[in-house]
């Protein structure tokens, strides 16, 4: 089998939840490497296509809800061509989820919801560290890191996921 064909087995829709820092694209790029399966990175997507339109995280909403209507019809055709896909789009509020679990729903793809349980302390350590490095398209602030974690909330049972949790490897 050519190493671009998709498995014969159910295809899986991947998500990640987790705060900034906290290791999803890292999980992200490990879980791509499985035969069939592909990786659509939101950071890359959004570089690419408004890097010159995001100044605040306003701007990150609006142009993070374009790129989700962008992908939807893309994501929901790789899954039902067979295709396992590993969506690092942060899955980190009841609304992000809510889009991902149509997804599904609407493909029939199984599913893992990714959950990074990393200590803030640890994930703004590797926030400075990665800003430091200035290998990330986006370096995110400590102002905005506690401005977007505000919004992260936990995924709830009655949200139907399969969670598979992460714990930091310290």
């Amino acid at each position: 089998m050519s190493p671009f064909q998709a498995t014969s087995s159910i295809p899986t829709l991947h998500m990640l939840c987790g705060k900034i820092a906290a290791g999803k694209s890292t999980l992200a790029a490990r879980l791509a490497t499985d035969q069939g399966t592909i990786l659509l990175a939101e950071d890359d997507w959004l570089h690419a296509l408004f890097a010159d339109q995001m100044s605040s995280p306003a701007d990150y909403l609006r142009c993070a809800e374009k790129l989700r209507g962008i992908m939807s019809p893309h994501v929901a055709s790789l899954l039902q061509a067979g295709v396992s896909v590993v969506l690092d789009f942060p899955a980190n509020t009841v609304d992000s989820r809510a889009w991902m679990r149509s997804l599904i729903d609407h493909t029939g793809a199984a599913h893992k919801l990714h959950l990074l349980d990393v200590p803030d302390e640890l994930c703004l350590a590797r926030l400075r560290a990665r800003n430091a490095a200035g290998a990330h398209p986006f370096a995110a602030t400590e102002a905005q890191f506690h401005a977007f974690s505000r919004h992260f909330t936990h995924p709830a049972e009655e949200e139907g996921f399969t969670v598979v949790v992460h714990r930091a490897a310290e």
